[in-house]
């Protein structure tokens, strides 16, 4: 069967991470989130993919390649040109994507998938295809009940008892949401849908086509399956992603390494004072870190490859990408450390040099030369 995985976004809302990496390619316990698309689409039978691309291109290109080493076919669909040397990205939204691909080669001749390539879910796609043919809709949402106090932060779906889709609210207030049944980017449609989204124009699935098709009176249905949905709309999400998924919450993900410890998993060839270091899991520290006496990692907490936590680092409910040099004198707490970001859970962003901070250095730049850099 075939799929769309839409990962043409800029994701301005997860920056500092997508300055430098395209959303969908995120590390969610050490492999990028749209990994985790692809495996659940192989598992259930979706062997042709096409990708639409625009912000970063290559670095989704360059991983996924032709899809072999997952057991599918991947295409890509690039959304830009090149000015001089560099991309310029022109997306055209999620259903102007889908009408290009289809223009160019026809590539949805059958019921086909559309999924966001920056979630998390354990859904039954095969169950859910099904339900997609029993209702005989030219279109349907894959949905997902939260809890009340929540809806202001989704589109909600408003549906009739047969499953029928009658309107859409865009982040309603909790006293004027219809439901709490919310659109997940999980989509199944039939081909004759892309007839109704114009050519070379910029159209959202959500806010243009799903519209049309209800003005139309065609047929549109919820389908409604219990399953885990974890979206990444921002680094709140991405650092409560990681938690849940540490916490054990998400089993379909499982620790990756080897468990030294209680609690404590570790990649290939560590260096970690055992003795001398306090380490209470969950916790992830990848291959070739070293973690020297005297500091302490309180869990959920993922430290990425070659990272060095220095003697006296504070480190709790944290995400360390790789090669990234935490100092003496650090306090790391319900945060991100990117690059020469420091970005806590709610999102709010500083550059390490302006908080004076002793863990900001990138741990393949040797100590001493970070020592008289400082002397000058």
């Amino acid at each position: 069967m075939k799929a769309m995985i839409l990962a043409a976004g800029r994701g301005t809302r997860v920056r500092p991470l997508t300055n430098e990496m395209p959303k969908p390619m995120i590390p969610i316990i050490g492999k990028p989130v749209m990994e985790y698309i692809v495996e659940e689409l192989a598992r259930h039978g979706f062997d042709e993919i096409m990708i639409n691309v625009s912000h970063l291109p290559e670095k989704i290109e360059s991983y996924f390649g032709n899809g072999e080493r997952f057991g599918v076919e991947i295409g890509y669909s690039f959304e830009g040109y090149i000015e001089d040397g560099e991309i310029q990205s022109t997306a055209l939204g999620s259903a102007g994507g889908l009408k290009r691909i289809q223009d160019f080669g026809g590539f949805f001749d059958d019921t086909f998938l559309v999924v966001c390539g920056d979630a998390l879910i354990d859904l039954d796609l095969t169950k859910a295809v099904r339900e997609h043919w029993k209702s005989g809709a030219v279109a349907s949402i894959c949905t997902h009940a939260v809890s009340p106090e929540e809806v202001s932060s989704y589109g909600v779906v408003v549906s009739d008892d047969d499953g029928q889709i009658v309107s859409f609210q865009e982040k309603p207030s909790v006293e004027e949401a219809r439901s709490n049944k919310v659109n997940t980017g999980i989509y199944i449609f039939e081909p004759e849908v892309l007839d109704l989204i114009p050519s070379g124009e910029q159209y959202d699935i959500g806010g243009d086509l799903f519209p049309q098709i209800v003005k139309k009176g065609l047929s549109f249905h919820s389908i409604d399956l219990p399953f885990n949905w974890v979206d990444i709309g921002k680094i709140s999400d991405y650092w409560d992603a990681n938690q849940k998924i540490m916490q054990g919450e998400l089993r379909t993900i499982p620790m990756p390494g080897t468990e030294a410890r209680p609690g404590v998993w570790v990649g290939l060839n560590t260096n970690i004072d055992w003795d001398n270091c306090e380490i209470q899991g969950p916790v992830y520290i990848g291959s070739g870190t070293t973690v020297e006496g005297g500091a302490m990692i309180v869990g959920p907490t993922w430290i990425g490859h070659g990272c060095h936590i220095r003697e006296g680092a504070r480190i709790s409910k944290s995400i360390i990408f790789e090669y990234t040099r935490i100092g003496s004198a650090s306090i790391v707490k319900n945060s991100v450390a990117f690059g020469q970001f420091f970005v806590d859970k709610d999102g709010n962003t500083f550059e390490s040099e302006s908080m004076h901070l002793d863990w900001v250095t990138d741990s393949r730049i040797p100590a001493q030369s970070l020592k008289s850099e400082k002397a000058k």
